[in-house]
């Protein structure tokens, strides 16, 4: 049995209860939220670790950092050591989109090494393979294809995103509604010069029932990438867009009768003022299944600076609903990530997913702030220092530019407000 149609008869399987630990939450809840399809637990029954994430309604708002080989100066031990900063930087999950190289070296490899769930894109490595043996991707076999969904699965990956709502009616709406920037999925895009080379429908939906069965066999989480997924500002929320949603909403009720859990990736361009109607639209369409945002940016012109954007997107995207946020560095739109800029999409992303949390009032949420705002008030900075989503920087810059003054902050040294305000009260900073 799959961890959801244990749920569903009502039991608490060990994962459910240490994530329930790891929340801070009565088991039932999680329980309740896995049997209902609101949470997902990650983890393949083949991992060979007892590594678990929760994701969804109730719990802590998570994050994915992606890594992956593409073009010919990747390198697996560069990948890993993304991987490692993405780690150390707190990330929830790692995504492997590799494209070239030793895919199946570097996916091994991650799953060893990584303590977080991990997750793929199997298209990515199907068309890989299918340019190196036909010497086009377009001549890729639809068995092929899914010979690489179950490589993956049967390797230990937690969750597998797949376009199975993609379809030709889908790609005819967006033709029809004249987007500015007609695909930026980069799994979607190829997938559509397939189906259209190949004159077929989307093998991704039409074998659907073969995804769950490999899903179900390894307890795998499915999570529907979004083909339409709208590039800029100007196609949010378009045509193509929603109408691949509505048909993802169904592929959510068909997974969840199969046993299977389910969540829904989400778009990755949306002006802040469209970032609530999205995410319900996405909870009302898709039966609650968890939402899993890329980013989302709120504006197009941030190239250099998208891991900021993306922080406000997520921010917004959290406080409405959604539970899991896909990192943006600020390589976005320019090209691929260094180590320095994967930490600080992680830890970007984790400074949204924090402000989702608090805005829609997540039990245990404030006490982290409340905890720091008190130690700024003794001016304990060793506690500040701690307390930080990112406590190595916030060391460098303590370091960097203090004065030397031990009490007072580098800005205001002696004149401190919380000093000069403590001694005017009279009330001796380490009692209050």
């Amino acid at each position: 049995m799959t961890r959801l149609t244990r749920a569903l008869k009502g039991e608490l399987t060990p994962g459910m209860v240490r994530v329930a630990s790891m929340e801070g939450v009565a088991p039932e809840l999680v329980g309740k939220g896995v049997a209902d399809g609101s949470i997902v637990i990650l983890r393949n029954s083949n991992r060979k670790s007892d590594i678990v994430e929760g994701i969804g309604k109730g719990l802590r708002t998570k994050v994915s950092a992606s890594v992956g080989l593409y073009g010919s100066q990747a390198s697996v031990p560069t990948e890993l050591m993304k991987v490692q900063a993405a780690l150390d930087a707190g990330t929830n999950a790692i995504m492997d989109l590799s494209v070239s190289g030793d895919i199946n070296g570097l996916r091994r490899q991650v799953l060893a090494a990584a303590s977080k769930p991990v997750g793929t894109l199997p298209l990515y490595q199907a068309l890989a393979e299918a340019k190196e043996k036909y010497n086009t991707p377009a001549k890729m076999k639809v068995d092929e294809l899914f010979g690489v969904i179950e490589r993956h699965a049967a390797d230990g990956v937690d969750f597998l995103a797949l376009h199975c709502g993609t379809t030709m009616e889908i790609v005819k709406r967006a033709k029809k509604d004249g987007r500015v920037d007609p695909l930026v999925s980069y799994g979607g895009s190829h997938l559509i010069g397939w189906m259209l080379y190949n004159q077929m429908e989307n093998p991704l939906y039409t074998g659907f029932d073969r995804i769950l069965e490999i899903a179900g066999k390894y307890d795998v989480t499915i999570s529907l990438a979004d083909g339409m997924r709208p590039g800029c500002l100007a196609d949010s929320l378009d045509g193509a867009q929603v109408q691949e949603l509505v048909l993802l909403g169904e592929l959510v009720r068909r997974a969840r009768e199969a046993g299977v859990q389910v969540m829904v990736k989400g778009p990755g361009h949306v002006p802040l003022h469209q970032l609530k109607a999205t995410v319900v639209l996405q909870k009302s369409l898709c039966k609650g299944a968890p939402y899993f945002v890329f980013g989302p940016v709120v504006t197009d012109i941030a190239a250099g600076y998208d891991h900021i954007s993306a922080s406000i997107g997520g921010a917004v995207s959290a406080w409405a609903g959604a539970e899991f946020l896909c990192y943006v560095t600020a390589s976005e739109h320019i090209g691929l990530p260094d180590i320095n800029q994967v930490r600080e999409g992680v830890v970007a992303a984790r400074i949204a997913a924090h402000a989702g949390d608090l805005a829609k009032g997540l039990p245990g949420a404030a006490e982290w702030d409340l905890e720091i705002s008190r130690a700024r008030k003794l001016l304990d900075w060793e506690k500040q220092i701690r307390l930080a989503v990112d406590p190595e920087r916030a060391r460098y810059l303590r370091e960097e530019r203090s004065d030397g003054n031990s009490e007072g902050c580098a800005m205001c040294g002696k004149y401190c407000a919380m000093k000069v305000v403590s001694e005017y009260l009279g009330s001796p900073r380490q009692n209050c």
